[in-house]
């Protein structure tokens, strides 16, 4: 056996002569047939035109696109109304505020204002009463200043006689006139009671019981001692007159004040403890003295 017998031949197995003649035959016959189609066809064949028709969409698809449209442009209008509304609301919930603030702050300053009259009003009536107190007060003070000039000469008897030891006695006589006046008033208050600041008719401080005396002569003399340690001309306590203002510390800074009597006594309110007295100058020297009559 040949060593190559095994392996398979790589060469194309030959065709049979009857089927050769067969594809021989039927593509001849193909190929008459097209020439005899060719032949019979016209020369210039014209061609052919054919129209294709779309589809429309039906009613239904349009409708449906119509009411989609109309859904959504409702749905606008909505969302815009409803954005008008919650706007128009805010508005008026913001005006209210503004109201309700204007109104509070209203009211505060009319509470203001009318607690404002309230205490005018209060002060008002207060002066008032002060000024028909102080004009009642004037009024007694005149009508006690004439009772006590007419009865100045009873009390100064009695005060005289309280005290017929000193030379008091004696030196009534010696006044005259309008220090005569002034003196039997001051005589007419020995007993009452000394008070800081009191003007009468039952209490005196010093300058107080001064001013009174002397007003009963229409001599208008300043409230206090230190003006009425300057009111007149200064003169030496070795001249005095009845009638004469004596004081105490220096001129125009007095503490306090009394009137000479005449007889070397003086009478004053010089105390809380001893209220208004008729004593001699030994009893309190006095620094210096003015003259106003």
């Amino acid at each position: 056996m040949s060593h190559t017998a095994h392996i398979p031949s790589h060469r194309k197995p030959r065709r049979s002569a009857s089927k050769m003649a067969l594809r021989a035959g039927v593509a001849g016959g193909v190929l008459s047939t097209i020439a005899v189609a060719g032949a019979a066809a016209p020369a210039h064949a014209e061609p052919v035109h054919e129209t294709v028709e779309m589809p429309t969409l039906t009613t239904p698809v349009a409708h449906s696109a119509t009411t989609t449209a109309a859904a959504v442009t409702a749905s606008a209008e909505a969302t815009q109304a409803l954005a008008f509304e919650y706007d128009r609301e805010a508005r008026q919930q913001a005006a209210a505020t503004d109201a309700m603030k204007d109104a509070k702050q209203a009211l505060a300053e009319a509470d203001r204002k009318a607690e404002a009259e309230k205490k005018a009003e209060q002060a008002r009536k207060k002066a008032e009463e002060k000024a028909e107190q102080e004009r009642a007060s004037r009024s007694s003070a005149r009508t006690d200043l004439s009772s006590y000039s007419g009865s100045s000469s009873a009390k100064g008897t009695n005060a005289s006689a309280s005290s017929s030891s000193s030379p008091s006695t004696a030196s009534s006589s010696q006044a005259t006139g309008s220090a005569a006046s002034v003196i039997a008033f001051a005589r007419a208050q020995v007993g009452d009671a000394y008070v800081m600041g009191s003007t009468g008719p039952n209490a005196w401080d010093c300058s107080g019981l001064m001013q009174a005396a002397f007003r009963t002569i229409g001599v208008d003399l300043p409230r206090v001692s230190q003006g009425q340690s300057t009111a007149g001309t200064q003169v030496g306590l070795d001249n005095l007159q009845p009638g004469d203002i004596l004081y105490w510390g220096a001129a125009g800074s007095a503490y306090h004040v009394g009137v000479y009597v005449g007889g070397g006594n003086f009478v004053g309110a010089q105390n809380s403890s001893t209220g208004v007295v008729e004593r001699p100058l030994s009893y309190d020297p006095p620094t210096g003295a003015v003259r106003v009559l």
